[in-house]
């Protein structure tokens, strides 16, 4: 009876082990020695050995991953690496690519490494780490420079996935015709070597691990959107635009997770801002940090929505300059009656005469942008309900060049706001001629976050480039630090 109950287990066991599916496993392309089984094109010495590590410093130079691995070819693959940046750093990992003497890699796609790195020349480089560059760029900062950080990304067929330390970045489904410029035509999927990238004198980044695992082939994936939208993305995304909406609520069921999936589907960035002021969430230091512990991991930027004229109130300065950038509006104030308007809400407007409305409208928001520490002016030119049939009438052009003016004085950006479609072709010309500034932003009140549509049109027509728009500011830039908070309410 035990010899049956023996072979019987046994039998099992070795059915078992049939039925099991041997996954691939990971494999260490970078022995910690040295660099066999890698080849470096011009100024090898740019790469070098220290300490175990791998370090990429100096002139521009690729390094090809050439050994006997796989044949040193990939099509469908994992890979992951532990990385560390300097500050500067601005690097990356190249795949399916191949060999080339000289110049940046005219094949495949690179994964960018870059948490500071800004200038070269004129060109102010958005695209941080975790982006597919030019093709779905990520413009938030999700890893710091001095810290270790494993950047992983799986493609299979058609399909990239860009993780950083296992928060997924991007997620790019690429169209059978793909929208390319004319020299990146070779930015597409296919089959070949994978490579790092030394970028210049200034850049060191350091690889303590560099690990693969071959995938078997599969089928195509079909795109999540339409091949119109996914051309307009990508050809903002080649012209180093930033595709940003700052002004995005959790209300309607909307949450953090459903924002980032809509995210890596569309390919927009977000901000995410809660409201802070009276009567509203968040309301003084202490809610405010405890906000900044739900986001903090996330691969979105934290804005702050300033509510009502009393905000400057009830923060300090130290806990506003946690967010990235602060935004508000001249939607709520005080008339020369004493009267709390909120311009949203018809029982709360008063208009005795529309004139003088007008004049003490343009007047607050003077005192607000020249007054709060703030980064963007939202919700621009808004007028309630009553009076909004006459707003081409109303908002003169005397009126619209104060509010310009003070715009451009006080360095704040305008935002294109796409659910209002304010402000009109009109006043976004007049702001770009004196330098101001731009924004886009939907402010959902709901779950939808639209498409940015109108933001997208105002675009075309007025020529914006990555010029023209607002990139939230260095810690030592922000104004809540630099001005401070006023000593009493602005309006």
């Amino acid at each position: 009876m035990k010899d049956f109950k023996f072979c019987l287990i046994f039998l099992m066991s070795i059915f078992l082990a049939s039925c099991q599916t041997n996954e691939p496993e990971w494999t260490e392309l970078f022995n910690g020695k040295d660099l066999a089984g890698w080849s470096a094109n011009q100024n090898p010495a740019s790469f070098k050995i220290e300490d175990g590590l791998l370090i990429a410093n100096g002139p521009i130079s690729h390094l090809f991953y050439s050994g006997d691995f796989n044949k040193g070819v990939f099509r469908n693959f994992e890979l992951k690496a532990m990385v560390k940046t300097d500050p500067s750093c601005n690097s990356g990992i190249v795949f399916h690519t191949q060999e080339q003497p000289y110049g940046p890699l005219l094949r495949g796609y690179e994964v960018q490494i870059n948490n500071s790195y800004e200038r070269q020349g004129d060109f102010l480089e958005l695209k941080k780490t975790g982006s597919l560059y030019g093709i779905r760029n990520v413009y938030y900062p999700t890893v710091k420079d001095n810290e270790w950080f494993e950047l992983s990304f799986k493609v299979v067929e058609n399909r990239c996935e860009v993780f950083v330390n296992g928060t997924k970045v991007v997620d790019y489904i690429q169209p059978n015709d793909p929208y390319r410029p004319k020299n990146d035509k070779l930015k597409v999927f296919s089959a070949g070597r994978i490579a790092l990238q030394c970028h210049d004198e200034q850049s060191k980044v350091y690889f303590k691990s560099i690990q693969v695992k071959p995938l078997p082939k599969a089928e195509k994936f079909e795109l999540l959107v339409s091949k119109e939208w996914d051309d307009k993305i990508t050809k903002m995304m080649f012209e180093n635009f930033p595709v940003i909406d700052f002004h995005v609520h959790l209300k309607g069921g909307l949450t953090i997770a459903q924002a980032c999936e809509n995210s890596l589907k569309l390919g927009i960035n977000y901000g995410i801002a809660p409201n802070c002021g009276l009567k509203f969430p968040v309301t003084d230091d202490a809610s405010l940090a405890a906000y900044m512990d739900t986001v903090q991991t996330k691969p979105i930027f934290r804005g702050m929505q300033a509510e009502g004229r009393e905000w400057v109130t009830l923060f300090s300065p130290e806990a506003v300059a946690k967010f990235d950038y602060i935004f508000t509006d001249g939607m709520t104030w005080t008339d020369h009656k004493g009267r709390r308007m909120r311009l949203w809400m018809p029982d709360e407007t008063f208009v005795d005469d529309e004139q003088k409305f007008m004049d003490e409208l343009v007047s607050k928001i003077e005192s607000v942008v020249s007054q709060e520490p703030i980064d963007i002016h939202v919700n621009p030119t808004f007028l309630p309900a009553v009076i909004a049939a006459r707003y081409d009438e109303l908002w003169t052009n005397a009126r619209i060049d104060r509010f310009v003016k003070v715009l451009a004085d006080h360095g704040v950006a305008l935002e294109i706001n796409s659910r209002y479609k304010l402000p009109t072709e009109k006043i976004l010309r007049k702001a770009k001629e004196a330098g101001v500034k731009f924004t886009f932003g939907t402010n959902n009140t709901g779950a939808d976050l639209g498409t940015l549509d109108y933001s997208f049109e105002m675009k075309e027509k007025l020529g914006l480039t990555y010029k023209d728009m607002f990139m939230p500011k260095k810690q030592n830039e922000k104004p809540v630090l630099v001005k401070g908070l006023p000593a009493k309410i602005t309006g």
